[in-house]
């Protein structure tokens, strides 16, 4: 009879062993204004975080002081590698240099590992750091969407001319 039980006891083991592995692995991080007051309130940025083979982002908003927490991306295969994070953005317009864009993760030492860190803090400005204040900002294309309204009477029962005019149909393209 003990037979028996060895394959459930194997299957249990191996699954609580599976389960162990794809515990979550906390990150913590901050950012650095700068060219901010130290006191100044850094909450509300969007930090993004990607790992090397796995799909998914993970994101989160920083705190007032400017550390945030967030779990590592997984595909539930094994623990992520090659980590990087990033700030997207943020309640106003920031700077930050292609070459601080990017900070590696990498493993907590202190209080006995467990978690991650990024390597360095992630940093920006609040105002344009070069010199002349040629950021190189450029036009998204988001201009204005302003569309022509012939006055159409109304007895004519058509919908504004703002609804078609703009759209000049394809004929001929198969």
């Amino acid at each position: 009879m003990p037979m028996a039980t060895t394959p459930a006891f194997a299957f249990l083991l191996t699954f609580f062993l599976a389960l162990a592995l794809l515990k979550a692995q906390p990150l913590q991080g901050s950012v650095r204004c700068l060219d901010c007051p130290l006191t100044s309130d850094l909450s509300g940025l969007q930090v993004l975080v990607k790992c090397d083979k796995v799909k998914k982002l993970a994101m989160t908003y920083t705190e007032e002081d400017g550390g945030f927490t967030t779990e590592l991306p997984t595909d539930g295969t094994a623990t992520p590698s090659n980590c990087m994070a990033k700030i997207k953005g943020g309640p106003h317009q920031l700077y930050i240099s292609k070459k601080d864009s990017v900070v590696a993760v990498a493993s907590a030492k202190e209080k006995g590992g467990g978690h991650f860190t990024t390597s360095t803090p992630l940093t920006f400005y609040k105002s344009c750091p070069a010199k002349g204040r040629r950021c190189g900002g450029k036009d998204n294309g988001f201009a204005s969407s302003k569309t022509i309204d012939v006055p159409l009477p109304r007895e004519w029962g058509l919908a504004p001319s703002s609804y078609y005019v703009p759209f000049i149909p394809i004929i001929g393209i198969p």
